[in-house]
């Protein structure tokens, strides 16, 4: 089990999570990716989220991988 990190960027800032949470591999650690940035885009609000994207740390702070919100979102019709 991996201890990971979530951090949100995009060209005009960042969002810094310090919650760790404990994944068992990397696959998990994408469906958990995933599933955090479909929570963000259902909030309700302006915010235009296809810039962000999500970069997962491990607990030595090495990105393991990035999820764009673009990816998740998909495209516009």
């Amino acid at each position: 089990m991996t201890e990971v990190y979530f951090h949100y960027f995009n060209a005009k800032g960042s969002l810094v999570d310090g919650r760790a949470a404990a994944l068992m591999d990397l696959a998990d650690a994408r469906a958990y990716a995933e599933l955090m940035v479909r929570s963000i885009i259902m909030r309700p609000g302006p915010e235009d989220w296809r810039s962000w994207v999500l970069h997962v740390s491990d607990d030595l702070g090495d990105e393991i991988l990035t999820l764009p919100f673009a990816s998740v979102l998909g495209k516009l019709h």
